[in-house]
């Protein structure tokens, strides 16, 4: 996601990271398989794997899920139910029918199972950078600090005063 929000442009309005619903690879690079098909794709996958807090579906403007089990465990952090409009399944970003709704486990389909991944996510992170390029979402951070404008072009008139 990253990497297609710098080629928009929109490295200074949209901030991306990436978080699991379990502990298991806290700390931990990604796999290895997943690594090499990245940069085959021309992605260098740099940080170590974290786990989603609570904090993340109040500081993040979308929360999303890669498939339905990880959907229910995001759901399951916002006990107040105040944050439902942001947690959502990152399928439905992917155009076209090309892709399942549900971004597919790659460690049991080989390495072709990791390229397909790639190019899903590829897919619909596109679909998201639309999103916010068109302001429906998106929270800011200029000198001032945080902040939710408007409209997208708010910002960019915002920021070259």
């Amino acid at each position: 996601m990253n990497a297609v929000v710098r080629k928009a442009g929109l490295a200074d309005i949209m901030l991306c990271d990436s978080a699991g619903t379990m502990d298991w690879h806290t700390g931990k690079l990604p796999d290895a398989r997943m690594r090499q098909a990245a940069k085959e794709h021309g992605y260098d996958f740099k940080g170590a794997a974290r786990q989603v807090l609570t904090t993340d579906l109040e500081e993040f403007d979308l929360v999303l899920a890669m498939d339905r089990s990880n959907l229910a465990d995001l759901r399951l952090l916002d006990t107040e139910e105040a944050y439902d409009e942001k947690i959502r399944l990152f399928g439905r970003y992917c155009s076209g029918n090309k892709f399942p709704e549900e971004v597919p486990d790659p460690y049991y389909g080989g390495e072709e199972g990791f390229h397909m991944v790639i190019q899903m996510v590829e897919n619909g992170c596109e679909g998201i950078e639309g999103v916010g390029r068109h302001g429906q979402w998106h929270w800011v951070k200029n000198k001032k600090g945080w902040k939710k404008p408007a409209t997208f072009y708010e910002y960019i008139f915002e920021e070259n005063k």
